[in-house]
């Protein structure tokens, strides 16, 4: 059986033979951009569903709803009055 150079590697057998402080960093950059795929994705969908509710009118209903939670919040906890 013959020795294998690193070149002859695979590339996934060459991951296997990063240093820790590469396959940290390699990690690290990895999780950044899921990270930024994820945050601009949801802002992407949060914005596109605003849109909809806006078109549609959904949004004096929610307003509605959330002024009744408030209400009903501040008349059963009257230390929350300022």
């Amino acid at each position: 059986m013959e020795h294998q150079t690193k070149d002859d590697l695979q590339p996934y057998e060459k991951v296997s033979h990063l240093s820790k402080k590469e396959m940290a960093f390699n990690n690290f950059i990895g999780g950044l951009a899921w990270a930024l795929g994820a945050t601009l994705g949801l802002s992407i969908i949060v914005t596109l569903l605003t849109l909809i509710a806006k078109n549609i009118n959904l949004v004096p209903v929610i307003g509605e709803f959330v002024s009744e939670v408030i209400k009903f919040i501040l008349s059963t906890n009257p230390s929350l009055h300022q």
